[in-house]
């Protein structure tokens, strides 16, 4: 039986993540901040005996180091570090830059944290893969109105953090997947999203499957589509 952790699976991505996989039989590690108060992952829990649900705050990094002792001896062959936060709620002339590092903290120091300490979790894994949960908002070629400058920097330096990842994993094994979700309709997304979450996780599971270590650190769609740097 394989084994998939994920961060954020509370709601939106991270809960149809968890969702699909238990479906399929994995073993899922659900981690949130306050798992007492999320109740659709713990109702998900209970109809699936193959959820594990943990707490995890990904910004306290002991708390980080100590989740990968306690799963010492746990094969993981999928991470998926998809906790993340918008951040954006101003403007050029009104940043707010406690809640720019906030956003850093969350959505990229996070990320290279979890992949340093499961790292040997993954190479244990006949093919071990790190997914970061990026966004086109990311990419500097697509950046054609500007604005949203804490979210779109974070997503920048998330892909730039992943690609350099990518060659230090490649020597135990371990591969690197950037994803584009689509705009999803969720509580980050809004409701104007054009697909909705089941989709857009069934598309990246699929990419997930098939994924080959010449894949590493390649940037794509939901649907396998190359997204531009």
């Amino acid at each position: 039986m394989k084994t998939v952790l994920i961060t954020g699976a509370n709601r939106g991505l991270g809960l149809e993540f968890t969702r699909q996989y238990a479906d399929a039989g994995w073993q899922v590690i659900a981690c949130c901040r306050q798992p007492q108060e999320a109740q659709a992952l713990n109702q998900l829990a209970t109809d699936h005996k193959l959820i594990r649900v943990m707490s995890l705050d990904v910004t306290d990094h002991p708390q980080i180091k100590s989740l990968s002792a306690e799963l010492r001896n746990t094969v993981i062959d999928v991470l998926i570090a998809n906790a993340a936060v918008y951040g954006d709620r101003s403007s050029f002339g009104g940043i707010d830059y406690q809640a720019w590092r906030n956003t850093m903290e969350t959505n990229v120091f996070s990320a290279l944290k979890l992949a340093e300490s499961f790292a040997r979790h993954l190479a244990l894994s006949e093919q071990g893969i790190f997914v970061a949960i990026s966004s086109l908002m990311g990419s500097m070629a697509d950046n054609g109105s500007g604005g949203s400058y804490l979210y779109r920097s974070s997503k920048a330096a998330l892909n730039a953090v992943m690609k350099s990842l990518s060659y230090d994993f490649a020597r135990q094994g371990t591969g690197v997947i950037i994803f584009h979700p689509g705009w999803v309709r969720t509580d980050m997304g809004g409701p104007n999203g054009l697909i909705d979450a089941d989709e857009s996780i069934a598309g990246m599971r699929q990419c997930i499957e098939q994924f080959e270590l010449a894949q590493t650190a390649c940037f794509i769609k939901y649907d396998g589509t190359p997204m531009p740097w």
